[in-house]
């Protein structure tokens, strides 16, 4: 058996969440653009990115989850004109009904 599938066989892998990400990261991971995701910050609704090192900062990612989880619940489903399948004359539809 070669060194490297011996290596992989008993080489514990081991998946680690990150503790930060920076902007571009961190706007993925909301689903909002770059800019949203700064003005949101200049306005106080987002967690404050912290300093990592001298010319370095990043969002926690525990603050980014908080922030997420005390979102209000929507009644919508995202915009027809979101996604990878725009198709126009597509209404969006509520997500449940208030019934």
């Amino acid at each position: 058996m070669a060194k490297s599938a011996v290596q992989a066989l008993f080489s514990p892998q081991v998946a680690l969440k990150p503790g930060a990400l920076d902007l571009v990261n961190t706007a993925q991971y909301v689903a909002l653009s770059v800019t949203t995701v700064q003005k949101l910050v200049r306005d106080g609704d987002f967690p404050a990115p912290r300093r990592l090192s001298g010319r370095r900062v990043g969002f926690l990612v525990r603050e980014i989850d908080e922030w997420l989880e005390a979102r209000p619940v929507s009644t919508m489903l995202p915009p027809h004109n979101t996604g990878h399948s725009n198709r126009p004359g597509v209404k969006p539809q509520p997500a449940y009904s208030a019934e």
